[in-house]
């Protein structure tokens, strides 16, 4: 077995991992006290909390492992290869969901923010099956124009940024969710008199200052009206798991910071790529469609940052111009390599 067949081997083996922690990262969101009847006696709540203990820990143990087997295939790769490995779309799909996990893994441990491991190990193993399945290609050298040491300074930050630009992505998204959770709860509860109101609180998250994995609490008010409960409200408290997740303006404070970092990254990305092309083909600019997108996605994060600090756009807003981000970005990445020529065309396939 060659070098380079151990770094596939190891990705299939990183990819199965993060599917295993995909699962257990579920099992603990959804099995958290915000996702209990109110008729769940406390051996009961004792048992879930016990399930939530013992996914949360295995499910950091088998991610954990993922990451040193991701790190030992990107190694390999790159030796197989005799270069930085990072310079076909394979290539960066493979580092850029190592980067996306070792950033969640470092908020997580510094803000406590377990419940995006589901999404964000999700996203990883999808994107490893796709780099396997579809846009594998032989560990090889590259063309002379990728032949500097720009390969391993301007392709590497735009790997990381990213990265981190998924993990803000995701707790986006989780903020768009626990925000429309909170408006048909109190929507549901506007529009009736129920015999007993839920008020599910996410432990201090209601304050806006729970970072750590605390389960959430069901406080149960008794209301004298007797009416009859809205039967959307089933729907509602099928999605009532949500609650364990810190409030939307946590969650809005937490994705700005991530995206801050990673829009630092992307900026040097734009700069490192003109100075590496006034050097390789003459001209700082070219309007190349990689270029083109590059800086669309640096002007999109721009006025998504400009909007949320100047408090001009904030909540829902804002959140939407983070997705809109990230898919600029994914295009960038996906998009342009497959559609377009141009001299960023360096797919591999």
């Amino acid at each position: 077995m060659t070098i380079a067949e151990v770094s596939d081997v190891l990705v299939w083996g990183t990819a199965t991992a993060y599917l295993i922690a995909m699962i257990l990262f579920t099992v603990n969101l959804v099995s958290g006290r915000g996702a209990l009847a109110d008729s769940t006696t406390e051996a009961q709540v004792k048992t879930s909390d016990r399930r939530r203990a013992k996914s949360l820990g295995m499910a950091r143990s088998v991610v954990q492992l993922g990451v040193l087997l991701q790190l030992a295939a990107i190694i390999t790769r790159g030796i197989a290869a005799g270069r930085a490995p990072w310079a076909n779309m394979y290539e960066f799909t493979l580092v850029g969901s190592f980067v996306a996990i070792v950033a969640f893994l470092i908020v997580a441990y510094w803000k406590g923010v377990w419940f995006i491991g589901a999404p964000v190990t999700g996203i990883a193993t999808a994107f490893l099956g796709v780099g396997l399945t579809q846009w594998h290609v032989v560990a090889d050298g590259v063309q002379p124009a990728l032949q500097s040491y720009w390969l391993i300074l301007h392709v590497g930050i735009a790997v990381s940024g990213a990265g981190i630009f998924t993990v803000g992505m995701v707790l986006t998204v989780l903020q768009l969710l626990r925000d429309s959770y909170d408006r048909a709860f109190e929507a549901a509860s506007a529009g009736q008199a129920p015999r007993e109101a839920e008020v599910i609180a996410a432990g201090s998250a209601a304050a806006g200052s729970t970072w750590d994995d605390k389960p959430s609490r069901l406080v149960t008010v008794q209301i004298e009206d007797e009416a009859p409960a809205v039967p959307a409200n089933a729907g509602i408290l099928r999605w009532r798991w949500l609650s364990a997740l810190p409030s939307p303006s946590t969650l809005e404070v937490t994705s700005f910071r991530v995206n801050s970092i990673a829009f630092v990254l992307w900026t040097f990305v734009l700069i490192t790529g003109a100075v590496w092309a006034e050097d390789a083909w003459g001209r700082y600019w070219q309007w190349d469609p990689k270029e083109v997108w590059s800086f669309v996605v640096w002007v999109v994060y721009a006025a998504y940052l400009h909007a949320r600090a100047t408090n001009r756009w904030t909540g829902r807003r804002a959140a939407y111009l983070v997705i809109a981000g990230y898919a600029c970005l994914i295009f960038n990445f996906t998009g342009v390599n497959l559609l377009f020529n141009g001299k960023h065309s360096y797919s591999g396939l």
